[in-house]
């Protein structure tokens, strides 16, 4: 009987090693992609590590819940032997992770319990736990599924419809004020809404209009076409030396001839 459960706990054991070593296998090739592939590396991608992860632990709770899978944790671990020198069978087996089994490693590595600091922090989350009555608790676990479901019905819904709704609502905000826009175009271009002096156009923009900004003799232009200095009346000749007054009638824009009025 008893050598029937030992070959019944090496056949569990070998069982449960192989899918350690595969889920290692997969945490292995995963880590190498995140490290050297990164750049090319995709979502969908990701998830399918994820997915392979997950499968491979289910796999390990299911083959640790069977019936027939011995209870490990009514088996001991009991070092009989502690050396100081290297051996190297446990070296190979543990992938030179653990050259020597002495006594300063076996505590780490047969521990049956978490560290010190981890139980402390244990204790002051129980601690904190009982504080909190049992409506309070009812009401943060409400409140987390909440917030979870709303996050998985998000992240379920499909890409295409995320980015109409994304596209839908950029069409329809409003980023410039047509009415704006339109007395900004027709002060530009057709000079609409400026002051006049003699029926021309003073330009807003001299820059913006066709054929480069204007010389000094057509902003001197007279209304008969003759020149003279800042629009004024030609000078008269026999008298040299004498500056006529200038005289200009330019208006000042009031606030309802100004461009921009709303």
């Amino acid at each position: 009987m008893q050598q029937r459960e030992e070959k019944h706990l090496e056949a569990s054991l070998e069982s449960l090693i192989t899918q350690v070593a595969h889920v290692k296998n997969a945490l292995h090739s995963f880590i190498f992609k995140l490290e050297n592939e990164y750049e090319r590396l995709t979502w969908p991608s990701v998830l399918d590590n994820f997915a392979l992860l997950s499968g491979q632990l289910n796999t390990i709770n299911k083959l640790l819940k069977n019936e027939k899978t011995p209870s490990f944790r009514n088996q001991l671990i009991i070092p009989l032997l502690l050396s100081q020198d290297r051996d190297d069978d446990l070296a190979k087996v543990t992938e030179q992770r653990v050259p020597v089994f002495s006594h300063e490693i076996v505590p780490d590595y047969l521990r049956t319990k978490p560290d010190p600091e981890v139980e402390e922090q244990e204790k002051l989350l129980s601690i904190e736990a009982a504080r909190i009555g049992p409506e309070v608790a009812q009401k943060q676990i409400q409140t987390l599924n909440k917030l979870c479901s709303n996050l998985l019905e998000k992240l379920s819904n499909p890409r295409d419809e995320r980015d109409a709704e994304s596209a839908a609502l950029r069409q329809n905000k409003c980023w410039f004020n047509p009415a704006d826009t339109s007395a900004l175009v027709g002060a530009v271009a057709f000079g609409k809404g400026l002051s006049k002096s003699k029926n021309k156009y003073i330009p807003c923009a001299p820059s913006l209009m066709p054929g480069g900004p204007p010389t000094l003799q057509q902003v001197t232009m007279g209304a008969a076409g003759q020149q003279g200095p800042l629009g004024g009346p030609p000078q008269q000749q026999g008298q040299p030396g004498k500056m006529p007054g200038i005289k200009t009638n330019i208006k000042s824009a009031s606030a309802s001839m100004h461009p921009y009025n709303r």
